[in-house]
């Protein structure tokens, strides 16, 4: 796993350039949370309506599709942020986020601090799991009430689209509360993982409040530390998906449990044939030769046909529980 990670590290940046063919036509900026009483500075980007044909944004060795810094095009439109999952980035779902912008959404975006590519000091502790929420929150601020542009968003039209550790997030983020005995698959009794000593010691963070501003969460392939107790409080509508095959920390028996255990039954999206990583951009071919654990996926499994249909149904159930919603 060690190895694993060092190798995503170093070739992250590249596989987030990888699915060009998937984006659309949006505008895209980086953007800046200040640091405050409640953390570090938040780095990340933003997904926009725009009404400029898109164009190749080169940053160096990433290259997406879109317009850099193009007016956003729009009032009143819907806002979703979006959380990664371990060891990823504020760019590692940017075909889904630019399909979420072309219709008529803005799409925010952070890195978390000490669990991205590029700072994995803080990966193997709890705090990084008390902390992303925070970092959730924080950035919803912002984007409400400091972005430049937050007078043409609707304030009462917030969604979270979050994968992995960051699906943890969203759960969180709406009421969930985890508990983290319940995966003994997690931490073997001799595993020295920091976190896996605090768990023993019963050194567990308090679990942040959850924002109520969140009107529909996806939630995709979470890493789950939940149970029907930790789940009774939850709400919102979910889109629930999973990878049939699992991997890095997630089985489908775990998300299993995350749709038992909900009072009210999520939109149930199985991804068939699927590992967890079929859930990041498709790979190009020198990635793939690169990084075959995170690029290679099952026979007969086409990840870019499958990105076509899963960026299609998050933003169908959006539109259905957050574009089309009237305020509470």
């Amino acid at each position: 796993m060690t190895r694993f990670r060092r190798l995503f590290r170093s070739l992250l940046p590249a596989a987030l350039c990888c699915a060009a063919t998937l984006a659309h036509a949006a505008g895209f900026a980086f953007i800046e949370v200040p640091a405050d009483k409640d953390g570090p500075a938040l780095r990340g980007a933003v997904w926009s309506p725009c009404s400029t044909p898109p164009g190749r944004i080169d940053l160096a060795p990433l290259v997406l599709q879109g317009t850099r810094d193009c007016p956003v095009a729009g009032q009143g439109l819907p806002l979703v942020v979006v959380s990664h999952g371990a060891g990823g980035s504020a760019l590692g779902h940017h075909d889904t986020a630019a399909t979420l912008a072309d219709a008529g959404y803005v799409v925010a975006a952070i890195s978390h601090p000490g669990d991205n590519f590029q700072d994995l000091s803080r990966q193997g502790y709890l705090s990084a799991f008390a902390t992303r929420p925070v970092d959730m929150k924080r950035l919803t601020d912002y984007m409400l009430g400091a972005w430049p542009q937050r007078a043409q968003l609707d304030a009462g039209k917030v969604g979270f689209f979050g994968f992995s550790r960051g699906g943890y997030t969203g759960l969180v983020a709406i009421g969930a509360v985890p508990d983290w005995t319940s995966r003994q698959d997690l931490c073997s009794p001799l595993s020295t993982r920091p976190l896996c000593g605090e768990i023993r010691r019963k050194e567990i963070p308090a679990t942040p409040a959850p924002d109520p501003r969140i009107r529909a969460a996806v939630i995709v392939d979470p890493l789950s530390v939940f149970d029907a107790k930790g789940l009774r409080h939850v709400k919102t509508p979910i889109q629930l998906w999973a990878s049939a095959l699992g991997g890095d920390g997630v089985t489908l028996q775990s998300v299993e449990t995350v749709r038992q255990g909900l009072p009210s039954a999520p939109d149930w999206q199985l991804a068939a044939n699927a590992g967890h990583f079929a859930f990041l951009a498709p790979c190009s071919p020198a990635l793939a030769e690169a990084a075959p654990d995170i690029c290679r996926d099952a026979p007969g499994f086409d990840r870019v046909a499958f990105h076509q249909k899963f960026n299609a149904q998050v933003l169908a159930f959006f539109q259905r529980h957050i574009a089309a919603s009237k305020a509470p």
